[in-house]
């Protein structure tokens, strides 16, 4: 569902699929092809949420920002299930894991993975295409380039999968 905050209304007429049950509050912008998946939630309440084309959030994700502290999520980023993204800035073609944690003023490079669990502490800055891991997370490698078309292949895949649950729904 979408719902205004005060006079902020989110601008998703482009987004492939939201679900019934995800709520997208306030003043968010989502580019073309992303979608947000069940009981996720994106709330932009204090702060702007700027998501960026065929970005998926998916279930039971929660993004959200603090004062002075926006989100920006780029393009083709997978931000996997209970992940939480907080106040902070996600480059292109990254994968946020299951259950991480990024935290206020945390920059993640374009290309990067923070792993499933991991907790980056905020104002944690990490250059494009680091491995990033535990809590606290560290940079332990880089993506290689393999690995870097693998990040663009899960962020296509869900833009195919959110068209296909929206027209089945």
């Amino acid at each position: 569902m979408i719902y205004k905050y005060k006079d902020k209304k989110p601008k998703a007429e482009k987004i492939a699929f939201d679900a019934p049950n995800c709520a997208i509050i306030g003043e968010v912008a989502i580019g073309e092809g992303a979608s947000v998946w069940f009981g996720a939630t994106i709330r932009a309440d204090v702060a702007p949420v700027t998501i960026g084309k065929n970005t998926n959030i998916q279930d039971n994700a929660t993004v959200h920002v603090s004062h002075g502290n926006p989100t920006v999520i780029g393009d083709e980023v997978t931000v996997g299930h209970n992940a939480v993204v907080h106040g902070c800035t996600i480059g292109n073609r990254c994968l946020i894991g299951m259950g991480a944690v990024v935290l206020d003023q945390a920059v993640i490079g374009d290309g990067s993975v923070v792993g499933a669990g991991a907790l980056v502490t905020q104002g944690k800055r990490f250059p494009p295409r680091s491995l990033i891991v535990g809590s606290p997370a560290k940079a332990v490698a880089l993506i290689s380039d393999d690995q870097y078309e693998k990040l663009i292949e899960s962020a296509q895949t869900y833009v195919t999968l959110a068209i296909e649950t929206a027209v089945s729904m």
